[in-house]
């Protein structure tokens, strides 16, 4: 084969690649993104529930491999942002609460190629002082999938003030 004729030989080999799978059906390469979006929003949906046991038990090694190095969290309008350094720091602060608890609910996720949204509520309940309680949070999580995993890139969380 001549070197000229290589281009020409991979273009009608592209083109007879695309018409066999249009002849195959348009719905089958929807199918597997579907797939693999769901597969991804599962995976997300995890971590997002390890990532909140990890904050109740104060596990440190589960928090550094959800976190990307990057990693950056804002909590309501008036607390400066945290690296994750800083958010590691203030997580692992003080003993585990064995009253502690998260809930993650109304989770809605959105996955565009090697990004993923989460949003939803954290309910945490715990005791504090010997005072029961309840904290209620809205959430949005940014992922970003990095060498084939999904990281955490950026956390924004503000509290739901308490029904009058």
């Amino acid at each position: 084969m001549h070197k000229r004729s290589l281009p020409l030989s991979l273009a009608l080999g592209a083109l007879f690649l695309l018409f066999t799978n249009l002849m195959r059906g348009a719905d089958a390469p929807a199918k597997l993104v579907d797939a693999s979006q769901a597969r991804a929003r599962e995976e997300l949906l995890t971590l997002e529930s390890e990532w909140a046991t990890a904050e109740d038990k104060h596990d440190e090694a589960t928090l550094r491999r959800i976190l990307d190095e990057k990693f950056v969290v804002t909590f309501g309008t008036k607390a400066p942002p945290y690296d994750k350094e800083a958010f590691i720091k203030g997580i692992l602060a003080g003993d585990v609460d064995p009253t502690k608890s998260q809930t993650l609910s109304d989770q809605m996720v959105i996955v565009d190629g090697d990004t993923g949204v989460v949003v939803g509520t954290d309910t945490e309940r715990g005791t504090k002082k010997g005072e029961a309680f309840t904290a209620v949070a809205r959430y949005t999580a940014t992922y970003i999938r990095r060498n084939g995993r999904w990281v955490a890139l950026a956390e924004h969380l503000v509290i739901v003030p308490p029904a009058k």
